[in-house]
């Protein structure tokens, strides 16, 4: 394998680590501001959450995989050009 392809990589985990630890941090928050809420509260965000997740995470997700499949296919078409 090239050298610079592995650096790729290695920049792109970094990257990936990095964006799931500012992921971690955002719900962290999320949790500390749900415990404080009432009973009540708790669960008119629960129905909330059950009308509205599944436009949300299907949205969310699709963008995920495009994003990875570029990626991907970038990382692949450079190796190809420059290495072979």
């Amino acid at each position: 394998m090239s050298l610079s392809l592995i650096i790729f990589f290695i920049i792109l985990f970094i990257v990936t680590i990095a964006l799931t630890l500012y992921a971690y941090r955002v719900e962290e928050k999320k949790m500390e501001e749900y415990e404080k809420e009432s009973p009540s509260d708790a669960l008119k965000r629960s129905h909330e959450y059950e009308s509205r997740s599944l436009r949300n995470s299907i949205k969310i997700q699709i963008v995920y995989y495009f994003v990875a499949v570029a990626i991907m296919t970038i990382g692949l078409v450079l190796y190809v050009k420059f290495v072979l």
